[in-house]
């Protein structure tokens, strides 16, 4: 048994079938979890890289695409002159 950081219930884990960064659930609050050892089995919050790099992503392709008319504008202005 290992104890949820989060809301600190018992998250029953089969110490025989897991690896460290293999990820669980809290059956209590829900909240995702991550092997962060695995004599004794301890617990650790999972970290939210995915959500980060997608959000990281759609910064960047706005960018670009600011990024593509300011260089649009630029090039017709000194093309009229």
């Amino acid at each position: 048994m290992a104890t949820c950081p989060e809301c600190d219930a018992e998250v029953e884990v089969d110490e025989d079938d897991v690896d460290l960064g293999d990820d669980v659930s809290c059956p209590e609050c829900g909240q995702t979890l991550v092997i962060s050892n695995t004599d004794p089995i301890e617990l650790d919050f999972a970290p939210d890289d995915d959500e980060d790099d997608e959000d990281d992503d759609d910064v960047e392709d706005d960018e670009d695409e600011v990024d593509d008319e300011d260089e649009d504008e630029d090039g017709a202005d000194w093309e009229e002159e």
